[in-house]
């Protein structure tokens, strides 16, 4: 006769799902990895199916397995609703809340934002996991994440988002005869150019030609980088041109360099950035009144 698993049991199932090993799922539970293992086996004993096919080289989830996990992701993530209705009842920005950012928006926008917070708002604990986008929605599915901070649009199944402000390109260049003698800067003088971008998986990427209504086979792309300080350094060593968010050189991210800016004379070549929750999650005021909270931080 099967046994009804634990929570704890379905967290260490999802972990050894997602790490594909046991010692890295362990180490993700903060558990030893006998421990683990021996909670493993329990919860297949108690349920009386194998989920998990164990050898030397790999672990692979049985087919049951796979199912137990989904709906094991399903229960965990209705848990932590029915933790946040606790929270959503408390005083506003009392509790602690986990909030997922895109790396072109983490560090030039939270450091000031979270020493405000924190003046105005001391007993909040905000937790921050910067990652990319794909990666941030899975965490917010699994319910490991409560609000993610995103460049939109961005397909979130089952999501809410709520539009904070928006953050206008910018060309940088550093020694371009041909940028240096146009008075204004169009969209149309970039095709042909050789123009540096992130690699595959950076949504700035596809937002900034959208916003410029460029394709790939437009431009000349000599280098993809994984982060915007490593693009502005190839700038400054004249490997190309880049489009730059005005948050970046807001805060100062052109500093030491010699890169010139030009704003665009089209409008709305721009990326939208905004905050996404689960639709069931209870805490939606509260995203709100973070939402609040960042736009009268920083417009």
């Amino acid at each position: 006769m099967a046994h009804p698993p634990t929570l704890k049991q379905l967290r260490y199932l999802c972990a050894v799902a997602e790490q594909k090993h046991f010692g890295n799922a362990a180490k993700l539970c903060n558990i030893s990895q006998s421990t683990l293992s021996a909670a493993i086996t329990e919860l297949e004993e108690n349920l009386g199916v194998s989920l998990i096919e164990r050898s030397n080289k790999r672990v692979l989830l049985t087919p049951t397995g796979e199912q137990i996990t989904d709906l094991s992701h399903t229960i965990l993530s209705e848990v932590d609703d029915l933790m946040a209705v606790c929270k959503a009842s408390q005083e506003p920005f009392s509790g602690s809340m986990r909030l997922g950012v895109i790396p072109t928006i983490a560090p030039f926008l939270l450091p000031k934002l979270l020493n405000r917070l924190r003046k105005q708002h001391p007993k909040f604990r905000l937790f921050i996991k910067e990652d990319l986008s794909k990666n941030l929605v899975d965490s917010l599915h699994k319910g490991e994440l409560d609000v993610l901070c995103l460049a939109l649009p961005y397909p979130v199944e089952g999501a809410e988002s709520c539009h904070l402000f928006y953050d206008e390109f910018l060309l940088a260049y550093q020694n371009n005869k041909q940028m240096d003698a146009l008075e204004s800067v169009g969209t149309k003088d970039l095709r042909g150019q050789e123009l540096l971008l992130l690699e595959d998986g950076h949504c700035l990427r596809e937002h900034a030609l959208e916003a410029c209504k460029l394709r790939t086979s437009d431009i000349s792309i000599p280098y993809q980088a994984t982060s915007l300080n490593t693009i502005v350094q190839m700038v400054a060593n004249d490997i190309g041109m880049t489009l730059l968010p005005k948050m970046s050189i807001d805060a100062k991210i052109l500093s030491g360099t010699k890169i010139k800016t030009k704003p665009f004379i089209e409008k709305r070549v721009r990326r939208a950035i905004g905050l996404t929750w689960r639709k069931k999650n209870p805490r939606r005021e509260e995203f709100q009144q973070l939402a609040t909270f960042i736009q009268d931080f920083y417009l």
